[in-house]
């Protein structure tokens, strides 16, 4: 691919649509890579967020060769860190990144722009605790020593968990409880199952509807379990997918993203056991399609 200077765009906007309309006939796919690999420039610097906001006047350009991450690209990633102290370190991740590598994919996550940051300001690295999905943002802890990583991993069933969904349609009932077992099949989608399937997990959710507004609702749902789509599979159950979430059944997508966040975390220190309580704002996009 050659270097293309792509023209300045005439309206406000997330970056990826702009660039998806801009960039016709590529496909959605293609773009999306081109961000994740740090191919496309506002301004002059990568940027790999896919929601970042764009400007009139903007200079956007798609360069032939693949960005790495700079010891300064928390920014670019569209990164926050929220906490910090000596032993962990929690993080406002953006849609669209992953958490850690995969086969198909290794510079562009959460995990390495965060070491490469440390490396460069305090030395040492981040010990992973958990993962979120690609495609939801929030909340996302990293242990920066082994005691306070030994300690997290071992009595994460206690970490009280909160997320806030984005769904079609809301629940029947305004709050209730949702006990089902999950398996992950070779395609990847979790489907719930009976209790003695082979690696059946027992996945519970709680939940709480806070506000509705036409066809969608905003719902609050803490985890008792953390398996993986639990909350997309659950809501999927109750007639109320996620939004933007078409693989659990999800028919509208108004914020050209899926609708879950990672809101709130309630845990205690592991080093000092004094109580932390931390929470990363609902998105605008989302917050819009809700009032």
């Amino acid at each position: 691919m050659a270097d293309i200077n792509v023209k300045s765009p005439i309206a406000e906007g997330p970056l990826l649509e702009w660039l998806i309309t801009s960039l016709k006939p590529m496909s959605r796919s293609k773009v999306k890579e081109l961000l994740r690999h740090g191919q496309v420039q506002v301004n002059g610097t990568a940027v790999t967020q896919f929601d970042h906001p764009i400007r009139p006047l903007d200079r956007i350009a798609i360069t032939r060769e693949r960005g790495t991450p700079s010891k300064h690209g928390l920014k670019q990633s569209g990164i926050v860190i929220i906490y910090e102290d000596d032993h962990l370190l929690v993080i406002d991740k953006p849609p669209g990144l992953l958490t850690v590598s995969t086969d198909a994919e290794k510079t562009e996550t959460a995990f390495v722009h965060l070491n490469a940051e440390l490396e460069s300001r305090r030395g040492g690295r981040a010990l992973v605790v958990h993962r979120i999905d690609r495609e939801t943002s929030g909340l996302l802890i990293f242990a920066l020593t082994e005691g306070a990583h030994a300690n997290l991993k071992a009595n994460w069933p206690g970490v009280e968990k909160t997320y806030l969904a984005v769904v079609e349609g809301a629940p029947t009932a305004t709050e209730g409880r949702v006990e089902s077992y999950l398996v992950e099949g070779h395609d990847l989608r979790v489907k719930t199952c009976k209790p003695d399937r082979l690696n059946a997990k027992r996945a519970v959710s709680h939940y709480r509807l806070l506000q509705q507004r036409g066809k969608f609702s905003l719902v609050e749902v803490k985890l008792e379990t953390g398996r993986k789509h639990q909350i997309r599979v659950h809501m999927a159950g109750l007639g109320c997918p996620v939004i933007g979430d078409k693989g659990y059944g999800s028919t509208m997508s108004p914020a050209k993203r899926l609708g879950l966040h990672a809101w709130r975390l309630m845990f205690p220190h592991p080093i000092t056991g004094l109580p932390i309580m931390l929470e990363s704002p609902l998105p605008a996009v989302l917050r819009q399609v809700v009032g």
